[in-house]
């Protein structure tokens, strides 16, 4: 027997997984202390409009989901080259933007502060990887996961396998 799966809830499924993974990273950030560069904090912004996407998709007229699930599965590709380009960064095989670094802190309230938060504050390069599991860096992880929902709503969208 096959588990099948409406499109609603293949949307539902795609925002789901993209606040799981957004969550993700900023669990790596809050609560591990992995400050994220420039590319990092880019490559969140598919994950920012894939949730409310996929939560309203879920919502919509059949026509309207199956739509936004072609959507995702495209805001899913571009967050995949978003990572896979980062990965190449790291590994040296691109240049990265001359302008990365970690996100900004806290602002200062006068000279003194700010004096103090510079010495305190750590530049992060898109360079280097803070942090590897199975040989993936964060960035390689993010494309496997953003491939995993791409092909996830893709499916969804033209009913295969568990689409109805």
């Amino acid at each position: 027997m096959r588990f099948r799966l409406s499109m609603r809830q293949v949307a539902f499924a795609v925002a789901l997984g993209a606040a799981a993974t957004v969550g993700g990273a900023l669990v790596f950030e809050h609560v591990f202390g992995y400050v994220p560069c420039k590319l990092c904090l880019i490559q969140r912004n598919p994950y920012y409009i894939a949730i409310p996407l996929g939560i309203v998709a879920a919502f919509l007229p059949p026509r309207w989901t199956r739509v936004s699930l072609w959507l995702l599965a495209l805001v899913f590709l571009v967050s995949a080259g978003l990572g896979a380009y980062h990965s190449g960064v790291e590994w040296g095989f691109f240049a990265g933007p001359s302008d990365c670094g970690g996100g900004s802190g806290a602002g200062a309230g006068n000279v003194g502060d700010f004096l103090n938060q510079l010495q305190t504050t750590r530049v992060v390069s898109c360079t280097e990887a803070a942090w590897r599991f199975l040989g993936l860096s964060l960035a390689g992880w993010n494309v496997l996961i953003s491939l995993g929902l791409a092909a996830f709503a893709a499916m969804g969208a033209a009913g295969k396998g568990f689409g109805k």
